[in-house]
Parts: C-alpha cells; sequence; structure tokens
C-alpha cells in the first residue's frame, strides 16, 4: 500500500530539491494514465479532485477510486481534494478516505480566511492527514484577474494556520493554454524567505516546462498543478479516437486508445518536476 499523505510527499521533495505534480483529475481514464506515468517515471504523484471532478462524481466514489489506485501503486500517491470550499465539503472528503485536504479561502478577507484554514487544519491532523491553504488569490485565464500574494501576509498566514503546504499566487493563471506566462520569480524568493512551508503553484500548465523545473529544484515550490495541457492532450486523443472509425461506438474502445497518449502528456510534465537525477 503506497497512499500517502500530502507532507509525506512534498517534506521529501523540499529537503531533496524537486517538486511533485499535483495531476488534475476528471474521470477513471486520467486517474489509471497518471498513475501509470508516475510509476514508470518513478516519482510520486498527488491525485486531485477539483470542483469539477466533483460536480461530475460524489466524494465518496472518488475516495474509492483514489484509493483503490494508490493501493496497488509501486510509488507514493496521495488522495487529495483540490479547491474545497467549505468545512462540510471538507469533512466529507475525510470521510471518504482523502488523504490530504485544500481549503481555498482566498476570495476572503485575510482574518477570516486565516480562521477557517486553521479550522480545517485542525480537522485535518486530528485525522492523522494534510492540508493545504491558499494566501492571494489565482485568477483564470477568462475570467476574474488575479491579486498577487503579499510576502508579510503568506508570512503570517502560514504561522497562524499551521498549513502543509501553501498555494500563492505569483503570476499563475489557471485554465491557462499556452506556456507563454511565466512566474515572478522575485516574488516567490521574499514568500520563501519569510516562511518555511512548501509553496504550491495553481495553474501550472501556463508556466513554460524550463521554468518549472528551475523552480522545482530551486526554490521552496514543491507542488504544481497541472490540469488543463492534460486535459487538452485528452481531447485531441478522444477525437483522434472517435473520427478515425466513424462506425465505432463501444466506449471501452474508444477510450482504450486515449489513455496512453494520455500518460505520455503526464510523463512530460512529472519528468520536469523530477530531481535531476530522474530527468532522462
Amino acid at each position: 500500500m503506497t497512499l500517502a499523505t500530502l507532507s509525506e510527499v512534498l517534506q521529501p521533495a523540499l529537503e531533496g530539491g524537486y517538486a511533485v505534480g499535483g495531476l488534475v483529475c476528471l474521470g477513471w481514464e486520467e486517474m489509471r494514465a497518471y498513475t501509470r506515468a508516475a510509476e514508470a517515471e518513478g516519482v510520486p504523484l498527488i491525485l486531485q479532485a477539483g470542483p469539477s471532478c466533483r460536480a461530475h462524481t460524489p466524494l465518496p466514489v472518488l475516495g474509492a477510486m483514489f484509493r483503490h489506485l494508490a493501493e496497488r501503486a509501486s510509488v507514493p500517491v496521495v488522495a487529495h481534494l483540490d479547491h474545497g470550499y467549505s468545512f462540510a465539503e471538507c469533512q466529507e472528503a475525510l470521510d471518504s478516505g482523502f488523504t490530504s485536504l485544500m481549503f481555498d479561502g482566498s476570495r476572503l478577507p485575510l482574518e477570516e480566511n486565516i480562521a477557517q484554514t486553521a479550522r480545517i487544519v485542525d480537522l485535518a491532523h486530528k485525522a492523522g492527514i494534510s492540508c493545504e491553504g491558499e494566501i492571494g488569490f489565482v485568477g483564470y485565464a477568462e475570467g476574474d484577474a488575479s491579486q498577487g500574494t503579499d510576502p508579510e501576509e503568506a508570512a503570517r498566514f502560514a504561522r497562524e494556520t499551521g498549513v502543509d503546504a501553501m498555494a500563492i499566487s505569483v503570476g499563475n493563471v489557471h485554465l491557462q493554454q499556452n506556456r507563454e506566462g511565466g512566474l515572478d520569480e522575485g516574488r516567490i524568493a521574499e514568500i520563501a524567505a519569510r516562511t518555511e512551508v512548501p509553496l504550491v503553484i495553481h495553474g501550472g500548465s501556463g508556466v513554460p516546462l524550463a521554468q518549472r523545473t528551475r523552480l522545482a529544484r530551486g526554490s521552496t515550490i514543491c507542488k504544481f498543478n497541472i490540469g488543463t495541457e492534460l486535459r487538452m492532450a485528452f481531447g485531441a486523443a478522444l477525437r483522434e479516437a472517435v473520427t478515425s472509425d466513424p462506425d465505432r461506438f463501444d466506449r471501452v474502445q474508444i477510450l482504450r486508445e486515449v489513455e496512453a497518449p494520455v500518460e505520455a502528456a503526464a510523463r512530460l510534465a512529472l519528468r520536469a518536476l523530477a530531481p535531476e537525477r530522474e530527468v532522462a
């Protein structure tokens, strides 16, 4: 059994100079492809159930799917709730077998974000699992604008909540379909200088691969969330599988051809974050 908590994979990453991929799941095919990719690369994996995933599949089902894969994997696998917005949702994830909770209070005033996050941290720690929080707001490529993380507020947030990992806003954007962006490494260094907690980048698909690798090895960023680029790989493979044989209708046959391209894309994303000795 290699089911792990977030701290159990991020603390070695912090000490070893690498980062772990938090891969965003929407269904069984991605989960299985991601797990195979992590095993092939010999790196730990964080399977993430975000709001879109939870809208499609109930948390108890997702928890069972994550744990099924983790208990059979040859590498550590974290069952992670991504962007939990309430205590009740975090409690349900805990009850469903998740080993990591991410409470997103980034839209709240600082005091309220600290108070609510600390409550989720207490819930998680009493159950022997981990908790990630967010300070600063990470916007969307075609939606709300970001609000950058203030380094002093980040230090206070980390200190007063006791989070095991802290998501920050430093130029990253959710749902970005290209890698033309880039992170503010100066702001990252200011935040890192004020806290020892592992840092997390949401919206990692918009970050150039070279910068991901550089920051994974040379900063306290220990987790990159990757979703959009993997969903794009899934969509392209699905279109190819469907159009290659218009008479085919069996979803099992169709989706079987999708997993390999998604696994290849996931391997590339995970390899970019691995310690130097892991890179081919």
